[in-house]
């Protein structure tokens, strides 16, 4: 299109000698043709959306397609189920009304969730600020003023008064053609800002909502692991009793019973660290839902009140920077990156500013706008940079390398997100060996420690045997928690790794700008 344009402006400016007589008579009307329809183009580079990464899964090798089991809540067997799509509330999959009541509260009430709703309202309004460049502008002024000429000078009214009141009004057109698509580059550029201030909005609500899941089920897995501590105790006071007894009757050394009676501090000395953690993830799971530590929280959660889903979704390599709100952000800055090389470029190029202006003078405001009083301007203007000290050449070269820093951030992000997504997996398989393990541990420890205590009633076992089987039973019970924590919070971590469904959401525009 350029170029054609290029070609009817050299034919009206360089004819024959045939329309030679004609060509003062119709040079201006080839000029703002030439003007106007070269307007059409854009200088710099037009985007060109990153292609998809060519690999075919996320891990070397293929993942088994389920986990393993336990005979416990919690343990039940995980099917990834390839390309299978995500709901925009996925946390209603763990069938918990409170998580997904307080998750609701959070987006509601977060004061960083608004920030990003208000962010993205900026950057939109910034590109209406800027489209309006593409407009004439339009403005009215009166002035009004008293003037008095030195007698030695011509009196400049009609009617030779030397002293005189002056009144002007005047509507001013101004316009500059976007001749080489500078502003339309700035407007593009803009409209990519606004783009990735979109998918921020996504990613902090992903993040929200993954945050409060997160916290949810670091509170259920303290809530596990402060049960398993307090039966640890009961434990330990019933030994304590059992060696007491025995002591009066002579059976056991009283130094088995002050080892009885440390271990029974140690135990219940694990006890407050864990209570102080699940008072700090309450007030956590408070400020994520926008309230005050002072606001109690009517909801609480344990492994038994999530349900672990059974069916885990496993995005297409191709299809997770199409859904990951941090990679998407990452490609529109870039969007914005390449769109300012244009605008660089455009900066050195002619500018050709037009004007107009009408108005009226008179010596009495009565007499504006009367025959006789009025006046017009029609100006134009063109500015070619020629000397500048390099500045308008580097501020290109700047564009072009901020251009390349941001397509290697984008690429930087998308490894990120493959790591995630990767790891993600592989905790997951981990950890539902971790629960069978642990579980197997855990029932094994239950039944040492059981003959121990039955043993050491009937005075078969020295103390010391019982005290090494509480310890272990202790140390299972607390492992078979965490690791059921860990599963429920890895399966959380796989949905927010694969983007949260945020494109199934149907309460906000699909497209920027809807």
């Amino acid at each position: 299109m350029c170029e054609e344009i290029h070609s009817v402006g050299s034919a009206a400016f360089h004819g024959g000698a045939k329309g030679k007589s004609k060509r003062s008579h119709i040079l201006p009307f080839y000029f703002l043709l030439f003007t106007f329809a070269l307007s059409s183009c854009a200088v710099g580079p037009d985007f060109q959306k990153p292609a998809s990464p060519e690999v075919a899964g996320y891990t070397p090798g293929p993942l088994p397609a389920q986990t393993a089991s336990g005979d416990v809540h919690g343990g039940e067997a995980q099917r990834l189920v390839q390309e299978m799509d995500i709901p925009a509330q996925w946390w209603t999959l763990f069938h918990s009304k409170p998580l997904s009541g307080l998750v609701e509260q959070a987006i509601k009430k977060n004061p960083d969730l608004e920030s990003a709703q208000a962010a993205l309202r900026v950057a939109r309004e910034n590109v209406y600020a800027q489209e309006g460049a593409l407009w004439p502008s339009v403005a009215a002024s009166y002035n009004a003023s008293q003037q008095k000429v030195p007698g030695q000078l011509g009196a400049p009214t009609a009617s030779g008064a030397y002293t005189y009141s002056l009144h002007t009004a005047q509507v001013t057109v101004a316009y500059t053609p976007d001749v080489f698509g500078g502003t339309r580059r700035q407007i593009e550029s803009l409209e990519a800002q606004a783009g990735s201030q979109r998918f921020q909005l996504e990613a902090t609500y992903l993040t929200l909502s993954s945050n409060v899941v997160a916290a949810a089920i670091q509170e259920a897995g303290l809530r596990g692991q402060i049960a398993a501590t307090k039966k640890i105790i009961d434990i330990e006071i019933h030994s304590l009793e059992l060696l007491k007894r025995q002591y009066s009757l002579g059976q056991v050394a009283k130094a088995d019973v002050v080892a009885q009676e440390a271990a029974l501090s140690q135990a219940q000395a694990t006890l407050p660290p864990l209570e102080k953690q699940l008072a700090q993830q309450r007030d956590l799971l408070s400020r994520l839902a926008g309230r005050f530590p002072t606001d109690a929280l009517t909801e609480q959660f344990e492994i038994s009140s999530l349900e672990l889903p059974q069916e885990l979704p496993v995005s297409l390599p191709s299809k997770l920077v199409e859904q990951r709100p941090d990679v998407r952000s990452a490609e529109e800055l870039m969007h914005s990156a390449g769109a300012q090389i244009g605008v660089a470029v455009a900066n050195r190029l002619p500018n050709i500013p037009l004007s107009a202006d009408i108005g009226s003078s008179a010596t009495q405001i009565a007499q504006l706008f009367t025959p006789g009083t009025g006046f017009w301007t029609l100006a134009a203007n063109v500015t070619q940079p020629i000397f500048q000290g390099g500045t308008l050449l580097h501020r290109q070269r700047a564009a072009e390398e901020a251009y390349k820093q941001a397509e290697a951030q984008y690429r930087s992000t998308v490894l990120t997100a493959f790591q995630n997504v990767a790891d993600a997996l592989y905790a997951i398989q981990s950890d539902a060996d971790a629960v069978k393990a642990a579980l197997a541990a855990e029932k094994a420890a239950a039944q040492s420690l059981d003959i121990a205590r039955r043993q050491l009633e009937l005075g078969d076992i020295s103390y010391l045997a019982l005290l090494n089987a509480e310890q272990t039973y202790q140390q299972a019970s607390l492992n078979l928690a965490q690791a059921l924590s860990n599963r429920y919070a890895d399966t959380a971590a796989l949905f927010q790794a694969l983007g949260g469904g945020w494109w199934n959401r149907s309460d906000v525009p699909a497209r920027v700008g809807g």
